[in-house]
């Protein structure tokens, strides 16, 4: 543990920003699960509703850089795509 009190207040900011961001992370994992089952039991309204709230979390989360926005942008495209299969 570090001795001098800007190593202290810098440790306790990492480990506040580490809680959140691990938070945000687990909210993309929820969210795709959302879509994800709603495209499984091919329902279609349900999986595009899903996909909305998928594609604001993301844009925000990759917005404030918790994760890169490609890898948001990528998701987002590739959870589009399966939606769109889903009565073709």
């Amino acid at each position: 543990m570090a001795n001098h009190a800007s190593a202290i207040k810098r440790h306790k900011q990492s480990v506040k920003r580490n809680a959140r961001n691990r938070a945000a992370r687990t909210r993309i994992k929820n969210v795709v699960k959302a879509v994800r089952t709603a495209i499984q039991n091919n329902d279609k309204a349900a999986a595009e509703a899903a996909l909305v709230t998928a594609t604001s979390v993301m844009s925000k989360i990759a917005g404030k850089g918790i994760v890169h926005w490609k890898n948001a942008s990528r998701k987002v495209s590739r959870l589009a795509k399966a939606v769109n299969a889903i009565e073709a």
